[in-house]
């Protein structure tokens, strides 16, 4: 029972305030931040037409969103793989 306590704790104290991001984290992120943001614009197309009948104009919107959230999905991936082949090469 003791064990469940130690792990639980040190759960919750990974996550403390005084706990900074690495550079790592921080490079990490700022990689993904183009399919974050592509995410982002295609639920912003999905969510403007919940409440009505998709028109034309929306279909569109809805299509370029994805378009973009898959090139940004395929340039994350190209960038990863470049990176972690031997000397760079991609």
């Amino acid at each position: 029972m003791n064990d469940s306590i130690v792990t639980v704790q040190d759960a919750v104290t990974a996550f403390a305030d005084w706990i900074e991001p690495t550079a790592a984290e921080l490079d990490a992120v700022e990689a993904e931040m183009p399919v974050i943001l592509a995410d982002i614009d295609l639920l912003d197309a999905h969510i403007a037409t919940l409440d009505r009948t998709p028109t034309e104009l929306d279909a569109r919107r809805i299509r370029r969103a994805r378009r973009r959230a898959l090139a940004a999905r395929v340039a994350l991936l190209n960038h990863t793989a470049g990176a972690s082949l031997p000397g760079g090469a991609a």
